[in-house]
């Protein structure tokens, strides 16, 4: 089997859980990062939802590429399945996606699935600051999943107005 290529535009980019052969910065078009996925696993719960990044239709966004071996397909799939879809609200597709380099590949996305009942839009920055503020589930507090993808994502020198926002919010 041949090397494939996992596009990762949140916590993929600071955790991606599988092993790499290379990261490089990537640019999707077509759809753009946003906390429109109501979590009820990881970061919230149904009683008490939290907000994960999802692609959303529309623009574009800047994040990591991440070539994995061909041999680790199929086991790489099957644990990004897990992460991402314990409650389907993902769709997953194959992506053309720009590297910095300028070369373009087919990229692994989870993009969110506006048809599912996960699936948020239209509220005010400081309302998803709030909630971001207050959640928790499985795999943490909410605002600890958003600190860790902006710091990550500096790192890389990929800015989300947005996001840099809702952070800066959490700490005043």
């Amino acid at each position: 089997m041949s090397d494939f290529w996992v596009f990762g535009y949140g916590s993929l980019i600071w955790n991606p859980g599988f092993e790499l052969i290379e990261r490089k910065r990537a640019t999707l078009h077509g759809m753009h990062r946003s906390l429109c996925v109501r979590s009820w696993v990881h970061r919230g719960t149904q009683e008490n939802p939290g907000l994960v990044l999802g692609l959303d239709k529309g623009g574009s966004c800047h994040g990591m590429a991440m070539r994995v071996a061909g041999k680790n397909r199929n086991k790489v799939i099957d644990y990004l399945r897990k992460r991402e879809q314990p409650t389907a609200v993902y769709v997953e597709a194959w992506r053309n996606v720009l590297l910095d380099d300028g070369m373009k590949v087919s990229a692994l996305v989870y993009h969110a699935d506006q048809s599912h009942a996960q699936y948020t839009r239209g509220m005010s920055l400081d309302e998803q600051a709030e909630i971001v503020r207050v959640s928790r589930g499985g795999s943490g507090p909410n605002d600890e999943y958003v600190r860790e993808t902006v710091a990550a994502m500096r790192q890389h020198n990929i800015r989300d107005r947005t996001l840099e926002y809702i952070v800066a919010k959490l700490e005043a």
